[in-house]
């Protein structure tokens, strides 16, 4: 795909629906050259069924399903928390862990319930996030990044979302959910998985440095 074509795309649609999501993925990849917009600003409402056993397998269905509906440039992630204690739990089910409609006080109570008297050195655990990203000519790829970290025994911080306040980084002394803004995208999963997909990009849509990244 040449610059010209990429010019006439209007919108990078992400698949997603959730608010704290959005937004960091807004705030990562502020200075590109689309208007980044969501799901349902694209037209798309209803919930997409995610039936795959793998991160990637569903960060695909996603964008799949999205670009089907839309045809525009889509990306949709699939994340997740894996701990070691619980044989990778809760993995691609991070998001209904405690359940449908579940908050997220609730997903991290029962985590902590689940490693209660778990020492500190066998509370290992790290974030995923796979991105699928689907081209207006329907090619597509994956990208993966993880964010290494330990389980606390209480939730600690507000600038997060999710697991965020039980995710310990020995390496600042501080959860991800204290971590400032600028310093979490860059050591995040998402963070990480982010700057793969925006170099996999300019190499598919030969794009050169017309495609900005900051």
């Amino acid at each position: 795909m040449k610059l010209g074509e990429l010019r006439r795309m209007k919108k990078f649609v992400v698949a997603t629906k959730n608010k704290g999501k959005l937004k960091e993925i807004e705030e990562i990849l502020k200075g590109m050259d689309f208007e980044v917009v969501s799901m349902e600003e694209a037209g798309v409402n209803d919930d997409i069924e995610e039936y795959g056993s793998t991160f990637e397998e569903n960060a695909l269905i996603k964008a799949m399903e999205v670009h089907k509906r839309t045809g525009e440039l889509v990306m949709a992630d699939d994340s997740g928390l894996e701990v070691d204690f619980l044989n990778g739990a809760p993995g691609i089910y991070s998001s209904r862990f405690a359940g449908e409609g579940a908050s997220d006080e609730d997903r991290n109570n029962k985590l902590l319930e689940l490693l209660k008297d778990v020492p500190f050195e066998n509370r290992k655990a790290r974030f995923v996030c796979v991105i699928a990203v689907v081209l207006p000519d329907s090619t597509y790829f994956t990208v993966r990044g993880t964010f290494e970290g330990y389980i606390a025994f209480e939730p600690v911080g507000t600038n997060g979302f999710g697991y965020d306040p039980l995710f310990f980084l020995p390496e600042y002394n501080k959860t991800a959910a204290q971590l400032e803004a600028s310093k979490k995208h860059e050591i995040s999963h998402r963070g990480k998985a982010l700057k793969l997909m925006v170099a996999e990009l300019k190499k598919r849509l030969d794009v050169g440095k017309s495609w900005h990244f900051t």
